[in-house]
């Protein structure tokens, strides 16, 4: 038994349990650093990962608790709390299994998902999942048996309607706010659309990330059925509405690694559309040198994998393969992408012309999903309802229902890079602006972000901007700054 001590110390979602190397638990168990141990209080217990404290932080007799920790426990100060072995897990050898390149089969994804979503797994046994799957190592069989064991593993809602629509973005095009355009869009057509975002894996913003700039994201189950019967959309944070939890823990040890697999993408793009009752599904899908997807050939593999698996689950997945060699519209971060699709929304006229593009076509596409919209006619229906203010309306309509509407903030330091020479955009790295991005702060400084001004095929002269870094701390752009200097080339320019 030992006594609870607050000390605050964050690890995000981790369950983390601090204790003194040489308290009588610790010598009695023989507990050592990160082992993974029971925590127990009252009724309720964790499995947590044990750091060991040589100081005299904590006493021999008291215990601390990471906060995720502290809160899924509902611990307080001065609580006792029993701490002992965990009863091993099976489906550890059947991820040893995967480790090592063996198939696993459907019963043995439910026995290892059950565990994600238990809180069994620490964040080493997390990184060695999603390192077993990276790359080519999920085939199709597999891939459609995670999804599966995914959607199994979380809530799955129903809205009584043979049509119900979603739109996604595989990712890796910085600055791609397309959602919150297209769900008001197809929302003011009078198609259900609920729409549930992920925050940023590997990007300077996630769809979740820039809509909590204007409107609260983090609602419930029932807070977005609400929301949905209301306005016929939403655009919420997935993480809260328990709609294959699976994903968010595994989005989690994602971020660091910095990747994330073709298998485990296509498992927690259906596994969440699925779950939040999508019937009918658009996927926009940028190729290029610097976005996620590179070339034609493997766009083609995985949209073959996204269609099969939708198809095997009982959902209709249409792919749209898009241009990806530069960012969409000019702001990259949270506040600044808010920025901009809010401009495409209210038809300013310096709105970025392509981001309105994109999201005109995509929206095009999804109410082309329902059989009233003749192919090829979607499209015109969505610029309509952009033009005449329907879907700015529907937008501020879902806003006021999800909790409220705001302007994006501005950020207080600001830096213009700009060119030492004269000539033509003929490159601009997806990657390494996107990295500027996050160095800069973003997403977790909502302000932080890059401002591009230039694109492809446009003449620069000396000295002109070409793109402006925001930070909310000095030091952080200081850090983007540096970076920015040793990589010259984020903007090529070639003087012809």
């Amino acid at each position: 038994m030992l006594t609870l001590r607050r000390l605050g110390i964050d690890t995000y979602q981790e369950a983390v349990i601090y204790m003194h190397r040489d308290c009588h638990v610790c010598r009695s168990e023989g507990f050592a650093a990160q082992s993974r141990v029971r925590v127990a209080l009252g009724e309720r217990h964790i499995i947590a990962t044990l750091n060991s404290v040589g100081s005299e932080l904590l006493g021999i007799d008291e215990a601390s608790l990471s906060e995720g920790a502290w809160q899924a426990l509902g611990a307080r100060e001065g609580a006792i709390v029993e701490v002992s072995h965990p009863e091993p897990l099976d489906s550890l050898g059947a991820l040893r299994a995967k480790v090592y390149g063996r198939r696993v089969q459907l019963p043995a994804w439910r026995g290892i998902i059950a565990d994600v979503v238990a809180g069994h797994y620490s964040d080493l046994h997390l990184a060695a999942l999603v390192t077993s799957c990276a790359g080519d190592r999920l085939d199709l069989d597999e891939t459609m048996a995670l999804t599966q064991a995914m959607l199994e593993a979380g809530d799955r809602l129903d809205w009584g309607r043979p049509v119900v629509v979603d739109k996604h973005c595989v990712g890796g095009l910085p600055g791609n706010r397309t959602t919150p355009v297209v769900v008001s869009i197809v929302a003011a057509a009078g198609l259900t659309i609920p729409k549930t975002s992920s925050r940023a894996i590997t990007s300077p913003a996630g769809t979740a990330d820039t809509m909590e700039v204007i409107t609260p994201v983090n609602l419930d189950l029932a807070q977005m059925r609400r929301v949905v019967e209301r306005e016929g959309g939403c655009v919420v944070w997935g993480g809260n509405v328990r709609l294959s939890p699976a994903d968010d823990l595994l989005i989690r040890v994602e971020r660091p690694l910095d990747f994330d697999s073709e298998g485990q993408l296509v498992a927690s793009v259906l596994s969440k559309k699925i779950a939040a009752g999508s019937t009918h599904i658009v996927i926009d899908m940028p190729i290029g040198l610097t976005a996620k997807v590179r070339d034609d050939l493997a766009a083609g593999v995985l949209s073959a994998r996204l269609e099969a698996v939708g198809s095997a689950l009982g959902v209709r997945v249409r792919v749209h393969r898009s241009v990806g060699t530069q960012p969409v519209g000019r702001g990259i971060g949270p506040a600044l992408e808010a920025r901009d699709l809010l401009a495409v929304l209210r038809r300013e006229p310096g709105a970025p012309p392509d981001l309105r593009e994109r999201a005109v076509t995509l929206a095009g596409l999804v109410l082309e999903l329902v059989p009233e919209t003749a192919r090829g006619t979607g499209q015109a229906i969505a610029e309509r309802i952009l033009a005449d203010g329907s879907a700015l309306a529907k937008f501020e309509a879902i806003c006021r229902a999800q909790g409220g509407m705001r302007e994006p903030p501005v950020a207080p330091r600001t830096h213009v890079v700009t060119t030492v020479q004269g000539g033509t955009c003929t490159a601009i790295d997806n990657r390494r602006i996107a990295r500027i991005a996050k160095l800069a702060g973003a997403p977790r400084a909502q302000v932080a972000g890059v401002d591009l001004h230039v694109k492809l095929g446009q003449r620069c002269g000396r000295g002109d901007p070409l793109y402006t870094v925001h930070a909310q701390a000095r030091g952080e752009l200081e850090y983007a700054l540096n970076y920015a200097a040793r990589h010259p080339d984020v903007v090529r320019l070639v003087d012809a």
